[in-house]
């Protein structure tokens, strides 16, 4: 493909809450097995993009972990690759990535030496399966200086969101970034097109002037002025930025199409494999409507609730409607609803917890062996 991409993946989001205490948001588990990252990675690696920049800055260390080896994902190759671009002290800049469009400055002699006529901008916290040689094949029909790919949501709440309105045309007359009210239901996914020499003058011109977010600071700041077009996806498409979005985008993994599109239709999601046995059933569990991921090992009621990798559910335990992470012990007799237990917990025995408003976050810092 004549093109690289940039995955942004070194942001922190709040409204994650204590999920985002110990990881990146791209860093984030999904649907048992995945990181959120990797379905960037891999819409690239199955669009033939050969060579990858991911940004990342903060609470890094486990990103940079699923991404030491770029083989996973087929970057492992002589010609382009996966390159990892943490911020840098340099004689001339000191400063952390201030934002998106500054975190592509501070990079900006990668971008000079490359050699393809467009890059592939993502984010590393969407969850999706894209052809970007498609919204390239468009971009150069509609001659665009800029294309942004949207889709329409069906949330109430659009003020986490970037909402546009097209013309019949599919060039883009507003964008508002973030709206409290709108009136049109039309997003940006975070994923844009754009010729690499445009780019650069781009980024460049607002380096110069400080000013340091792509979405602001250039999409919005030249619609008049650039031919900026959408590109509308009509697949399956989640953001995982707040608590809620995370748990329903691993909720959605329970419904037999969303399961069916990501893991048995081509193309693949790739992501780092892990040695693990398959998931252990005791006599006497009790599985419904669940996903269960390898090195589980279940004894108890386990029903809508997705598992991911070495969970331990003891005896006469019940989960329902939960999300539990990587390596969490759960002891006997325990209750677990409407929560996601974040990674590496232990759950004492006879403990009972439930979110009665909303979705709970269940952290605790027991220790699991105890002499």
């Amino acid at each position: 493909m004549r093109a690289l991409g940039i995955i942004l993946a070194g942001g922190n989001n709040y409204m994650m809450k204590e999920l985002s205490r110990k990881r990146a948001i791209s860093a984030m588990p999904v649907a048992g097995s995945y990181r959120a990252i990797d379905f960037a990675l891999s819409s690239m690696t199955n669009s033939h993009i050969q060579t990858v920049a991911v940004l990342t800055q903060y609470n890094s260390r486990s990103l940079n972990e699923h991404l030491s080896s770029s083989k996973w994902w087929d970057f492992g190759r002589k010609q382009g690759g996966m390159y990892v671009f943490p911020p840098t002290i340099t004689p001339d800049n000191s400063f952390w990535y201030r934002g998106t469009a500054d975190a592509i400055y501070q990079n900006l002699q990668f971008l000079k030496q490359r050699h393809e006529p467009y890059v592939v901008i993502a984010s590393g916290d969407g969850v999706y399966k894209m052809d970007f040689n498609k919204v390239l094949e468009y971009h150069i029909a509609k001659r665009a200086d800029v294309t942004i790919v949207c889709t329409e949501s069906r949330e109430a709440d659009l003020s986490r969101f970037g909402v546009l309105k097209m013309n019949e045309d599919g060039r883009i007359e507003e964008f508002e970034e973030k709206p409290m009210v709108s009136s049109s239901n039309l997003i940006s996914t975070g994923i844009y097109v754009i010729r690499r020499r445009q780019l650069i003058e781009m980024i460049e011109k607002s380096g110069e002037e400080d000013r340091y977010d792509f979405v602001k600071d250039i999409l919005i700041r030249y619609k008049n002025l650039k031919r900026i077009y959408g590109y509308r996806m009509d697949t399956y498409w989640s953001n995982i930025s707040t608590v809620e979005s995370y748990y329903k985008t691993n909720m959605d993994f329970l419904k037999p199409e969303v399961r069916d599109y990501f893991f048995r239709q081509y193309p693949s999601i790739y992501s780092k494999i892990d040695d693990l046995p398959p998931a252990k059933y005791n006599p006497g569990t009790n599985i419904k409507n669940s996903l269960i991921s390898s090195g589980c090992i279940i004894n108890g009621q386990v029903e809508n609730s997705v598992l991911f990798k070495k969970v331990f559910v003891g005896n006469n335990c019940v989960i329902k409607n939960s999300v539990i992470l990587n390596d969490v012990y759960i002891g006997d007799n325990t209750h677990i609803e409407n929560c996601v237990v974040e990674s590496r917990d232990t759950i004492r025995a006879n403990s009972y917890l439930c979110g009665e408003d909303g979705i709970k976050i269940v952290i605790e810092e027991n220790n699991r062996y105890v002499i």
